[in-house]
């Protein structure tokens, strides 16, 4: 959200940074990132890879994230801030109490989206010597010579935990949309 808002900000020392940042992130694939962030950035700071794939995730999250959020402020209608300020609301308060819900209410969505595109990213995670699903397939087909059946079980695992995340997020979002009505 701090991305965001420096994104949304008037002054260019705060805006200037976040685009600079999340354009850039933007611009890499997240393998490029991950490779970057092993073998240069945290090369000697630690051995631990998987701390190492939840930063670059997170950071590459955090770019996509901030435009999720900062298209989800866009959408509110700006008489909202006026109507606060005229109630004698600070522009922080507004963006807290009348701003923020609404945001988050558009944002759901694609923020569903993002968090699926996400776990689906962290297949690539293999390059890094990392164990997750591709890895276990990929020892499995040398054990096996099968390369069928291991890609389609882990098809059905990422399929599986996908679907579920989908429907905790249609629930979210019905639920909030349902607070709309009342």
């Amino acid at each position: 959200m701090v991305l965001c808002l420096m994104r949304l900000s008037r002054h260019r020392i705060l805006r200037g940074p976040a685009t600079a940042y999340i354009d850039i992130i933007r611009g890499i694939p997240v393998v490029v990132q991950l490779l970057i962030m092993y073998n240069v950035v945290l090369l000697n700071v630690t051995d631990n890879k998987t701390l190492v794939a939840i930063i670059a995730f997170g950071l590459n999250s955090s770019a996509y994230m901030a435009e999720i959020y900062r298209s989800g402020i866009n959408a509110v209608d700006p008489g909202q801030m006026e109507a606060g300020r005229s109630l004698g609301l600070s522009r922080a308060q507004t963006m807290w109490h009348i701003i923020f819900p609404q945001a988050i209410k558009n944002c759901l969505p694609t923020y569903t989206s993002e968090f699926i595109v996400l776990v689906k990213e962290t297949a690539v995670v293999g390059y890094i010597a990392l164990v997750d699903l591709t890895k276990v397939y990929s020892s499995v087909q040398s054990l096996t010579y099968d390369a069928a059946a291991p890609l389609f079980i882990i098809a059905v695992a990422y399929f599986a935990i996908t679907k579920t995340l989908s429907i905790i997020f249609g629930y979210m979002e019905r639920r909030l949309r349902e607070s709309d009505r009342r």
